[in-house]
């Protein structure tokens, strides 16, 4: 028996040696390197902030700091909404931003993030890592000097912030809303006019009557950046986001320079981050919406006419901008194919299971 114990720990201590042993040998002779990652987020929204630190974090843990990455939130070095330029320049090395940002550039950006009546979460991260996503798309980012990894997803986001109910579509006419992007397109072919504003700029934008509704992402932030002291009502869902991407995007150049560990521990640490982003916010936005409720916000589901008119014009939007932009359509019609596949499946244990339990737990339901 003595034997067998001595045995079992002499193994343990072999197996233990050959595993460290070379991790250190390797630490050793590996490069000390040092990039700036720009994030388009401010401090204060520390989920979205904070997934580029666990990137940040990880990577220097695992390379016994060897491999630092500094992280400086919107506005410190270059700002928010400039993060793509600054990593295809070269200004940093990385940047931790939403590729949709950037649409104004070429629509084709969009499908890194999220595109009106998109995928989920779940069927995003599907198709970036085994359906073909990230390779499709990494194509086209390549023509801007840029490999991009996912970072980072916020799930369905709130429809927003109205200063009036919207009860049919003849409500949005006229509307100025904090939106932009596909949405943005979207809501136009609707007569709702929308607005580029910057995250600092919606609250006092609101409150002055400047613009009638704004969306950002959800309870959990929604509530930092205190939307409901100047807007009662709180609709849903965020139909333009249906799984929003966040994404490290790394200038190629300084990607290629990295030994290939040094790559393969930064890659791991964005997906541990896609992660951790996802978590954080399913675990802080129910109570955030409760206080929310609490503070006498009203919610509100977007009228099914109005997701009829609004799904109806994306599919225009969609077709119109396919037409002329070769590089969109490649994308659009990899992206589409896959998205009506995962919600053929979703539709019938997901989605039945969710409703049920929905039903289920239903406060109101056990009142009665």
């Amino acid at each position: 028996m003595e034997r067998r114990k001595f045995l079992k720990s002499a193994g343990l201590g072999l197996a233990a040696s050959a595993v460290a042993a070379p991790a250190i040998a390797q630490t050793t002779t590996m490069p000390e390197i040092k990039w700036r990652c720009a994030s388009s987020f401010p401090k204060s929204l520390d989920t979205i902030f904070g997934a580029a630190e666990v990137i940040s974090k990880r990577v220097e843990a695992a390379t016994g700091g060897k491999f630092q990455i500094r992280v400086f939130a919107g506005g410190e070095i270059v700002p928010g909404l400039q993060v793509l330029d600054a990593v295809k320049d070269g200004t940093v090395e990385c940047g931790h931003t939403a590729n949709y940002y950037y649409f104004g550039k070429d629509p084709t950006f969009a499908f890194d993030c999220a595109v009106p009546f998109g995928m989920t979460a779940r069927m995003m991260n599907a198709w970036m890592y085994v359906g073909g996503g990230l390779e499709v798309l990494r194509e086209f980012f390549a023509q801007h000097n840029i490999i991009q990894f996912p970072a980072g997803n916020t799930g369905v986001q709130m429809g927003g912030w109205f200063r009036k109910e919207i009860k049919s579509v003849k409500d949005m006419q006229g509307l100025k809303m904090r939106i932009g992007g596909f949405a943005g397109q979207v809501m136009s072919k609707l007569g709702l006019v929308p607005q580029q504003i910057a995250g600092g700029d919606i609250y006092p934008s609101l409150e002055k009557g400047t613009i009638d509704a704004a969306e950002w992402v959800g309870p959990y932030d929604d509530e930092k950046l205190g939307f409901y002291k100047v807007a009662k009502y709180y609709y849903y869902p965020g139909w333009w986001e249906g799984g929003p991407q966040l994404s490290l995007n790394v200038n190629i150049n300084e990607w290629k320079k990295l030994p290939p560990a040094y790559q393969a521990i930064l890659e791991s640490a964005c997906a541990e981050a896609n992660v951790y982003m996802m978590a954080k916010y399913d675990a802080q936005n129910p109570d955030a919406l409760k206080r929310l409720v609490g503070n006498g916000v009203q919610l509100r589901a977007f009228p099914k006419d109005v997701l009829d008119a609004c799904f109806k014009a994306a599919e225009e939007v969609y077709a119109e901008t396919a037409a002329s932009n070769a590089n969109f359509k490649k994308v659009f019609d990899h992206w589409k194919a896959f998205r009506d596949m995962e919600y053929s499946w979703f539709r019938i244990a997901e989605h039945t299971y969710d409703n049920y339990m929905s039903y289920a737990l239903d406060p109101k339901r056990k009142k009665k």
